[in-house]
């Protein structure tokens, strides 16, 4: 059975109430919802962990290999800043997708830079909660390939 790791980086567990122009009302809860029903559809297992601390998410993908298929993660402000994070999905090889709910190039101008960007297969931003289940879906047809 197929299994995927999605990460939900800092912050993302204040969807809902932080920022709702930028971000929208939705909740985590429902993202993480939206996020099991398309995985039960296509019978592929979900590990989903959301996490304020980079070394977390840096363990998290230190030890993807051989346990899952693929990462669908959303480094939120990490993306502009973690080296370590960046190393650490290269260094996994395991399939990747990064996702944003909004468009990181149409905000401030510090977050146009992507470090992760370079290292995953895809980017998917700017499309709210959809990123994540378009991102999920990506994954599904890039294993299936």
């Amino acid at each position: 059975m197929k299994k995927i790791l999605v990460i939900h980086g800092p912050n993302l567990n204040l969807l809902g109430q932080r920022e709702p122009k930028v971000y929208g009302k939705i909740t985590l809860a429902a993202i993480n919802n939206a996020l099991r029903k398309i995985a039960k559809k296509n019978k592929v297992g979900l590990v989903i962990r959301q996490s304020n601390h980079e070394g977390e998410i840096v363990d998290l993908i230190g030890k993807a290999k051989g346990k899952f298929s693929a990462i669908l993660i959303n480094p939120a402000a990490y993306t502009h800043t973690s080296v370590a994070i960046r190393d650490a999905i290269a260094a996994c090889g395991v399939l990747a997708i990064e996702v944003h709910i909004s468009n990181i190039y149409s905000r401030e101008e510090f977050r146009h830079k992507s470090l992760i960007s370079p290292v995953v297969k895809g980017t998917i931003m700017g499309f709210g909660f959809r990123s994540y289940t378009l991102g999920l879906e990506a994954l599904l047809d890039l294993l299936d390939a």
